[in-house]
């Protein structure tokens, strides 16, 4: 699964966003409408890690979901 694949299903992936990254709410989940930079940028806000860890868990998200698929 890359990330236009998860770009186009986002509204389905919404739980599973909120699951993995729980500080998140539902408001932001839907205004990042699958932009990878935002999810980021939110992650690193929320969590306080660098943009390469925020990457690297969106990287690991979407290897999950794509063993899941």
């Amino acid at each position: 699964m890359n990330w236009d694949t998860i770009k186009g299903n986002w509204k389905q992936l919404t739980g599973s966003i909120q699951s993995k990254w729980g500080e998140l709410t539902n408001d932001e989940i839907d205004q990042v409408q699958g932009d990878r930079e935002r999810l980021a940028g939110l992650i690193q806000e929320r969590y306080g890690v660098a943009k390469e860890e925020a990457e690297n868990q969106i990287d690991a998200f979407i290897a999950e979901h794509k063993s899941a698929a």
